[in-house]
């Protein structure tokens, strides 16, 4: 477990810039994985962007939790499979952490439709990789996320809430505020959950995207949720997605 807490300044920004305007945005990430080449390989790539700075690794959910609440990174790359606790226990502390509330997590799996995918998702990451995603898009996924948007494409999100919600075991607990929703953005997280765009949503309600965008985010605000993803999960935990 490494961290290079030395010269950084408040989460999310950088050194001051040449030309005395005050400091430069920059994105510090915390990897988490157990594979050495894996942590390595990332360190690399995130550090050959200007904007990008890696500020830890941990080999294990522990010292990932325990990094993290040290240097308070914008985002985490989070494996789900390590010792200690795996990913998922690291992540949901992490989310729960009400000094951590900047940070975003984004959980790294194998294959899409990973069997912990879902439960990352209801326990707060903002969103998965592959680990063959290629690296142009990871790093936009980097940026993605630590700008406050969820890492869920419409069709993955389609395909992992139909995966799960069909499980036997589904337990349906709606959110404690879903009574406090219009009937039009009970709707529209339905539709949300169901993994259509902001876009997707205006054409199907016949409304303007204006619109579809600001119901979203009426609804997220009621909901308190972190990002799009909360909001898939919320559907999908009240009953709201259609399946």
């Amino acid at each position: 477990m490494t961290g290079d807490g030395a010269g950084a300044g408040p989460a999310g920004r950088g050194p001051t810039t040449g030309d005395g305007t005050g400091p430069s945005p920059t994105i510090r990430v915390l990897i988490a994985d157990d594979q050495d080449l894996v942590r390595l390989g990332l360190r690399a790539l995130l550090e050959s962007e200007p904007d990008l700075r890696v500020v830890g690794e941990a080999a294990d959910g522990l010292g990932t939790v325990e990094l993290a609440r040290r240097e308070r990174p914008d985002v985490v790359l989070m494996d789900v499979r390590m010792p200690g606790i795996d990913g998922i226990e690291a992540t949901r502390r992490i989310v729960a952490d009400p000094e951590l509330t900047g940070t975003r997590v984004v959980v790294l799996t194998t294959f899409e439709l990973d069997e912990y995918v879902f439960d990352a998702l209801r326990h707060g990451a903002s969103g998965f990789l592959t680990k063959d995603t290629r690296p142009v898009e990871l790093l936009r996924a980097v940026r993605l996320v630590a700008g406050g948007e969820a890492l869920l494409s419409p069709s993955v999100t389609r395909r992992v809430v139909r995966e799960f919600a069909t499980r036997p075991s589904r337990v349906l607990r709606p959110h404690p505020q879903l009574d406090t929703l219009t009937e039009r953005e009970r709707q529209i997280v339905g539709l949300v959950g169901e993994g259509l765009s902001n876009a997707e949503i205006a054409a199907q309600l016949l409304v303007s995207p204006a619109t579809a965008r600001t119901h979203v985010s009426r609804a997220m605000i009621k909901l308190a949720a972190r990002d799009r993803a909360q909001l898939v999960v919320f559907a999908y935990q009240s009953g709201l997605v259609e399946l």
